[in-house]
């Protein structure tokens, strides 16, 4: 009986398989242990080299990020076509090197576009004759930091930071100036790296500059909101190379470049020492702190207080601008606080980048319904304020918390920016059209403070050369230790940053005037100060009669209820 085709096809595909098979049992290697025959009559097998000392480290690269030193001790070698067991080592080691760099870079990359976020943000909260100086000063402070960081920023701030030891790089920033207290040395400024030159131009420290540059920018970007709409574009200069070349740099360096906040542990058994993972203190707390000063010296705007105290509330022109500027900077963040690890082989990316999602979702979503209950409306507005103070609150200890904390944290955020608004209002009498000073100043302190009752002690072990210990919160078992230490850098945050911002404010005040001169406040500052309106299709007169006779009822993040107001004129919306 014939067998059909297919039967008989399938048939002969196993046993073509079986033999296969065989062949290869028959010419496999010996199990571990056992040495394969050897074939005969072969030609004698070329050496096998020699086996490398994989305990060497790898080679560095020089100022241009080449492995130039390689070549003497692990230049590629060949045997039978393949690389050497050191080489392969070698590039290995090269790879996760050049990632690391190229992760900090895009996180740099992501940071710097949150530049257009505050823009946005800061420009849709103020009204429409002052749009182009308010983008103008947005724009502005990302040169004149840069220049100013360039210059002596970053050397004070990280000149005694040591080897960057995730970029494999050299010891070369490694000047600190520091003294004796109480028996132990305290390191308060760095001194290498100016401009950028000699032995600084090199692909790791350039690396680490680019990624910290872009935080500072963010820093001096902060103040812009809280004083538009009267801040004199020449005095606004000024400040920005005052805090890129010193306000900035020196607590910088107390946090982030081995200065004396950060080994409080070592030094004083204060936990892991004051920990600012990505922010919270250096970069927001700073702004707010800033900003606090501004506002105190330039005084409110015209309108935003009548003569018994109480607030009118003076309402942006554009609310589309505030929401798309708002997820502009949500989605920086994953930069600002995942790019801070400068490894992109950290286990813990995820973990901080889903933290800082929720805790800033749920900051939106208690801002969002506080305003709802407690005055009527869900201010979309406030609401992303609240969206913003989550993300700040946790920008600071996104890496030590869990997720459960991290929607804690953001929602805390979220109510208490709303009281801190109120409150700079209604008591400090200080005028902040964005809520600058709540979101990143008050923000800013209270996560940092979270890190000391949060800190769940599973990443971090080492950090600021505590040995095999991790950052751990009053909450978890860790005493007060690490509250204590937060605390401490948060107060000699306020001590140092407030007292030069406020002489800066004041020293410019006396030389050429921080705010423009009424008539200018009151036509707008678009044409006087920038000589160009923000929206080229209005008629100057309505923005004229607009800015000087309209005081709205309602403004953004401040509701109605917050004070009397009076309309002489309506609005006129861009």
């Amino acid at each position: 009986m014939k067998r059909p085709l297919s039967r008989r096809l399938v048939l002969g595909l196993a046993m073509f398989g079986w033999f296969g098979l065989v062949t290869l049992w028959n010419g496999a290697p010996a199990a571990k242990g056992q040495a394969p025959d050897a074939p005969a009559a072969t030609t004698p097998a070329p050496a096998a080299p020699a086996a490398p000392d994989v305990t060497k480290p790898a080679a560095s690269p020089d100022s241009t990020g080449n492995y130039t030193g390689a070549g003497t001790t692990g230049a590629l070698t060949l045997a039978d076509g393949k690389s050497s067991l050191d080489t392969v080592t070698r590039d290995v080691a090269m790879l996760k090197i050049n990632g690391n760099m190229l992760w900090a870079l895009i996180a740099g990359f992501l940071v710097m576009f949150m530049q257009a976020g505050f823009a946005l943000v800061e420009t849709g909260l103020c009204r429409a004759k002052n749009v182009a100086h308010t983008m103008a000063m947005n724009i502005a402070i990302y040169g004149i930091g840069m220049l100013g960081y360039f210059i002596c920023g970053f050397a004070l701030q990280m000149g005694g930071f040591g080897p960057i030891g995730v970029m494999n790089g050299p010891d070369i920033l490694h000047n600190m100036v520091k003294f004796e207290l109480f028996g132990k040395p305290f390191e308060v400024l760095g001194y290498s790296g100016f401009f950028l030159a000699g032995d600084a131009n090199d692909m790791s420290v350039l690396t680490l500059f680019l990624f910290q540059m872009v935080f500072m920018d963010t820093t001096a970007t902060i103040p812009t909101g809280a004083l538009a709409e009267r801040w004199k574009f020449s005095a606004f200069v000024a400040y920005g190379f005052v805090l890129s070349m010193l306000i900035y740099p020196v607590y910088g360096c107390w946090v982030w470049g081995g200065g004396w906040l950060a080994d409080l542990g070592v030094n004083f058994g204060l936990g892991n020492g004051h920990i600012d993972f990505a922010g919270s203190s250096v970069v927001h707390m700073t702004g707010g702190v800033t900003a606090l000063a501004g506002a105190i010296i330039l005084g409110p705007r015209i309108g935003k207080f009548n003569k018994d105290g109480s607030a009118n509330a003076i309402p942006g022109h554009n609310i589309a601008m505030v929401v798309l500027g708002t997820l502009i900077l949500a989605f920086g963040w994953f930069g600002f606080n995942g790019g801070s690890t400068l490894a992109l082989a950290d286990g813990r990316i995820a973990s901080v980048c889903v933290c800082t999602m929720l805790a800033g979702s749920a900051g939106f979503m208690t801002a969002q319904t506080y305003m709802w209950m407690v005055f009527g409306k869900p201010d979309p507005t406030m609401a992303c304020n609240g969206l913003l103070a989550g993300l700040v609150a946790i920008t600071a200890p996104c890496a030590f918390v869990n997720p459960i904390t991290a929607v804690i944290i953001g929602g805390i955020a979220g109510v208490l920016v709303i009281w801190s608004v109120l409150f700079v209002e209604r008591v400090l009498k200080l005028d902040d059209p964005v809520g600058a000073i709540s979101v990143h100043g008050v923000c800013g302190a209270f996560g940092c403070l979270m890190i000391g009752l949060f800190a769940d002690g599973k990443y971090g072990a080492g950090w600021n050369g505590v040995a095999d210990k991790a950052p751990l919160g009053l909450f978890y078992g860790g005493g007060v230790g690490q509250l204590t230490a937060q605390a401490i850098g948060v107060a000699a945050n306020v001590l140092w940053v407030f007292p030069v911002a406020y002489i800066s404010f004041f020293v410019i005040e006396k030389t050429i005037g921080n705010r423009v001169p009424a008539k200018d406040e009151i036509e707008g500052l678009d044409i006087p100060e920038m000589g160009v309106l923000g929206y080229v299709n209005e008629d100057p007169i309505i923005v004229k009669n607009a800015g000087a006779e309209h005081i709205s009822t309602h403004g953004p993040g401040v509701p109605s209820s917050l004070g009397k107001a009076e309309t002489k004129a309506p609005v006129h919306h861009a």
